[in-house]
Parts: structure tokens; C-alpha cells; sequence
């Protein structure tokens, strides 16, 4: 059964699986399904249309699935769909989307820290860490086991790659392909993400082939599509160098230089 402190507001067409745990003076409004085994803490706000997997943590006052802060926002039957294992901390706040049967989208095992904002139409992979005071502006995609640092700002419709590195601080106006670690002030590229990757059992063999396909696009005087051709024309096309080509060819906004 749920254990339902009785200080608790839960609207009677929310549905919470056997297990949920709800502290005191959280609220849970209409349309709202919580996974087995999730606690949503005290004073937490999940306002509508939002789906919850199993074994969260919703943190003391995180706000989660509101109306987008968006002026194309009209009204429309939007959501929030958060996966399984994901924890979200204190203050934390996640919209939900613009568009009619839209939704903002967080993965499962991710970790969004202390007053970080995801905006509207985000979509955020499996296994992501978003570190303290973070803000997503609208329409952002972070890929899996990327890591974004504290008090970065993330710019609309950008996208970062799977097991990238953000340090903190930053500006991201531009794709962060992925791999890569970026940082500073103004924000560039650094190095590949080398600590991660091998953290996560990537092969040295890898991580060699990567740094060309690192040095090519950023340590050389060509520009990206004449970049690209030579990593084509000169590296094995290994798992992680296909990805990271289709990324940059993919990109809309173009790649951080």
C-alpha cells in the first residue's frame, strides 16, 4: 500500500502504485501516475499530467509538471513523463510541454540536482547528471551519461551529445558533440571526456580514435564539413566515430568551435 502522510493534498484522480511514499504538505493534482516505490517529499508540487516510474525521488519542494513558460503556451494537453530510478532534488522545477499531446521527457538512473530548471519540450536522456542551478531553456536534448555543470546555462533547441562533459559556469549556444568535454569562459571545447569514458569501460583503442576525430575538427584550420571528410577518409569507423559524425552532420544549430 501507499503511505499517504494525511497533511498531504493528493487529487482523487491521481494514481499512486503500492509502495509510494508521499511526505507531509506535498500535492499531487489531477492526471498524475506515480510508480511503485517512489517517495515525493515534503512540500513537493506535482501539479498535473505527469507520469512518475518507479523508485524516484522527488526532493523537499521540487515543482514538477507545470504549465510551460512559454507564450505560444495555449491551454493544450501537454506532459511531463519522468522515468524510473531518476532522482530529483530540492527546488528543482521541470514544465511540461507546449503543444498539443507534447511532453517534456527525463530518463531513467538521472540525477537533477538542487535549483535546476528543465524547460518545456526538453528531452533528457538515461543516466544524465544535471548539477545544481543548471537551466535547460526549451526544447534542449542531452543525450545519455552526458554531465552538465552547476550554474551552466543551456540555450533553446541545443543538443548535447551522449557522455559529453559540461563544466560549470558555461554559456552553451552550440551542439556539444559527443564525447567531448567543453568549459571556460567564453565556453570551448577542452579535450575528449577521457575520465568518463574510461569510467564507463570504453577500450583505449577507443579513446585514440577519438582524440584524432578530436584533433581533426578542432586543431587543425579546416572548417566542420571539410573535417568531417578527413575523419571519414582517414579513421576506422568505430561505434563511437560513427556517432559522433552522424551528431555534427545532424546538427541544426552547428557544434561548439
Amino acid at each position: 500500500m501507499s503511505q499517504i502522510d494525511p497533511r498531504a493534498l493528493v487529487h482523487e484522480t491521481a494514481r499512486l502504485t503500492d509502495g509510494v511514499v508521499v511526505e507531509p504538505f506535498a500535492i499531487i493534482g489531477p492526471g498524475v501516475t506515480i510508480g511503485r516505490g517512489s517517495r515525493v517529499s515534503s512540500m513537493a508540487l506535482i501539479e498535473k499530467d505527469t507520469e512518475i516510474g518507479e523508485e524516484c525521488v522527488i526532493g523537499h519542494a521540487a515543482v514538477l509538471g507545470t504549465d510551460p513558460q512559454d507564450l505560444k503556451y495555449a491551454g493544450e494537453p501537454t506532459y511531463l513523463k519522468v522515468g524510473s530510478r531518476t532522482t530529483i532534488r530540492e527546488f528543482a522545477t521541470i514544465n511540461r510541454a507546449t503543444g498539443s499531446g507534447e511532453a517534456t521527457v527525463v530518463g531513467d538512473d538521472t540525477m537533477i540536482m538542487a535549483y535546476a530548471h528543465v524547460a518545456h519540450n526538453c528531452v533528457i536522456g538515461d543516466r544524465v547528471v544535471i548539477v545544481n542551478a543548471v537551466n535547460l531553456a526549451g526544447h534542449v536534448e542531452i543525450e545519455d551519461y552526458a554531465i552538465i555543470g552547476g550554474m551552466t546555462a543551456v540555450q533553446q533547441f541545443v543538443k548535447i551529445g551522449a557522455h559529453s562533459y559540461v563544466g560549470g559556469a558555461c554559456r552553451v549556444s552550440k551542439d556539444v558533440p559527443p564525447y567531448f568535454k567543453i568549459g571556460g569562459v567564453p565556453t570551448r571545447p577542452i579535450e575528449v571526456n577521457t575520465v568518463g569514458l574510461l569510467r564507463r569501460g570504453f577500450s583505449e583503442e577507443s579513446l585514440n580514435q577519438l582524440r584524432k576525430a578530436y584533433r581533426l575538427l578542432y586543431l587543425t584550420d579546416l572548417n566542420t564539413t571539410q573535417a568531417i571528410a578527413r575523419i571519414r577518409e582517414e579513421l576506422p569507423m568505430t561505434d563511437e566515430v560513427v556517432c559522433l559524425v552522424a551528431f555534427v552532420e545532424a546538427s541544426q544549430r552547428g557544434i561548439i568551435k
